[in-house]
């Protein structure tokens, strides 16, 4: 009779447990990266009253099952739920959900032990620190390289380091985007086939450039012919179309220029006949000495540049120097043409990449898929700002909880070693905008709940029988 009642104490106690761990669960319904626990019984070793027998194959006697009884029960296993939770979406920059495997990995300052999370609801202090709300640091790597398609890629085999939007040890100050000299400018676009040839010509230099007599215009008797220069002696003849043009200096000084286009000739050589259409150039503009600055250009008789003759640069180099209380070096940009082509339409010649800027300051910034930390400047470019790191176990499940939404490494979690990008390794990739929610599921909690009070009442039942049952016994000796 004892043994029921220890039995239902133990049953008492456990269910007690299980309810702890459910009004934990409940609690925790809307924490943000919350897991959910679980709690499993397994019975207590049973008392044996008499052991299996054998059964006799020469007398025929059957074999007996072992006799026992069980002593209760106990609390085998308190799970921790790894499943996902649902997103909520927020549109805060800096609110991140893990799409699959891994963990955020955060820490005290620069020193102190990495702890892990699944709550992405990072801020942003004063120095530009991307922190938890106790003010961990949130880690991963700043230091990076550009390849030769544009692509910046992190070195993660580097140690983990706090993020900082602001500054690092690698590119130093982050609120300002350095300024870039114009090394190249590409035009492209049509030139007016229909435009009438200039007819004037001079033997004086322009923009400090001797541009008489240049190859391959002469006429058939092997005399000079005339050039096109736009001056017919007396007065410049305006062009027939004008591009302007920004370039910059590598103090982000900038330089506007005009280049101006002149129908220069046409001409008919050969047998059979062909015909090439050649135009005259000039790269004008103030604040800079432009040197190297006219030249001429062909077409052939469908129209598209011709690229391979002596005299006419397509892909000519024009050096700009700067005034001297400017401080800047004089630069040299490759002014491309190649992509011009003559028909009988409108002058639509545009630049379509210029590769220089002037500086600029953090004006916004976002995190992609990829984990990494693109700063969005003033002037329009786009550099990179750092790149979360993400830790993954083999065991997540064996994680131990630290409070505050942080989770601790344990021998049967795996170690952790180092951190991947997002997206490799087994880790998921980045929902920027997004929390995971807790994955506590409420109406599964509530029937757990009420089994769980139907256990408790079964063994108080227990309890309470078995202690009228006693009472009846103590009863018999009146």
């Amino acid at each position: 009779m004892m043994r029921s009642m220890f039995s239902s104490v133990s049953g008492l106690r456990s269910h007690q447990t299980k309810m702890d761990v459910i009004g934990n669960n409940i609690a925790n319904v809307n924490t943000v990266g919350y897991k959910a626990s679980r709690t499993a019984f397994a019975e207590i070793f049973a008392q044996t009253m008499s052991g299996a027998g054998a059964p006799d194959p020469n007398t025929g006697r059957g074999g007996t099952n072992p006799m026992q009884i069980g002593l209760g029960m106990n609390v085998n296993a308190v799970d921790t739920l790894m499943g996902r939770g649902s997103l909520q979406r927020t549109d805060s920059p800096t609110d991140l959900s893990i799409e699959g495997e891994g963990f955020f990995i955060v820490r005290a300052g620069t020193e102190g032990t990495p702890m892990f999370t699944r709550a992405g609801n990072f801020t942003i202090d004063k120095l530009g620190n991307l922190v938890t709300p106790q003010g961990l640091n949130l880690l991963g790597w700043q230091k990076y390289e550009m390849d030769n398609e544009g692509n910046y890629i992190f070195d993660t085999q580097e140690e983990i380091k706090p993020l900082n939007l602001y500054e690092d040890e690698y590119n130093m100050n982050k609120r300002i985007i350095a300024a870039k000299v114009t090394t190249k400018a590409i035009l492209a676009g049509n030139l007016d086939a229909t435009k009438a040839p200039v007819g004037g010509y001079t033997d004086e230099k322009l923009n400090g450039a001797e541009v008489n007599e240049i190859p391959d215009t002469r006429d058939a008797a092997g005399a000079a012919a005339k050039d096109g220069i736009p001056d017919d002696g007396s007065q410049n003849i305006d062009p027939h179309f004008i591009v302007p043009l920004t370039v910059f200096d590598d103090l982000g000084n900038e330089y506007k220029l005009n280049v101006r286009f002149w129908k220069n000739f046409v001409e008919t050589t050969g047998s059979p006949p062909t015909t090439n259409t050649s135009w005259y150039y000039s790269v004008t503009g103030s604040g800079a000495t432009v040197s190297n600055a006219t030249g001429y250009i062909k077409f052939d008789s469908t129209g598209k540049i011709i690229t391979n003759q002596t005299g006419f640069d397509i892909k000519p180099d024009i050096t700009l120097e700067p005034a001297g209380n400017v401080g800047a070096d004089p630069f040299t940009f490759q002014l491309n043409f190649e992509k011009l082509s003559m028909f009988a339409d409108d002058s639509s010649v545009k630049p379509t990449q210029v590769d220089g800027y002037p500086p600029g300051s953090l004006t916004t910034f976002s995190i992609g898929s990829d984990g990494i930390l693109t700063g969005v400047y003033s002037n329009g470019r786009q550099q990179p700002l750092g790149m979360v790191g993400l830790a993954v176990f083999d065991n997540a499940a064996g994680l131990q909880k630290a409070g505050s939404n942080l989770f601790l490494p344990t021998s049967n979690s795996g170690d952790f070693n180092r951190a991947f990008k997002p997206g490799t390794e087994g880790s998921g990739n980045l929902n920027p905008g997004t929390l995971e929610m807790s994955n506590v599921d409420l109406a599964q909690q509530f029937t757990e709940m009420i089994v769980t009070q139907r256990g408790f009442q079964a063994n108080s039942r227990v309890m309470t029988t078995s202690d009228e049952i006693l009472q009846e016994l103590t009863n018999m000796k009146r």
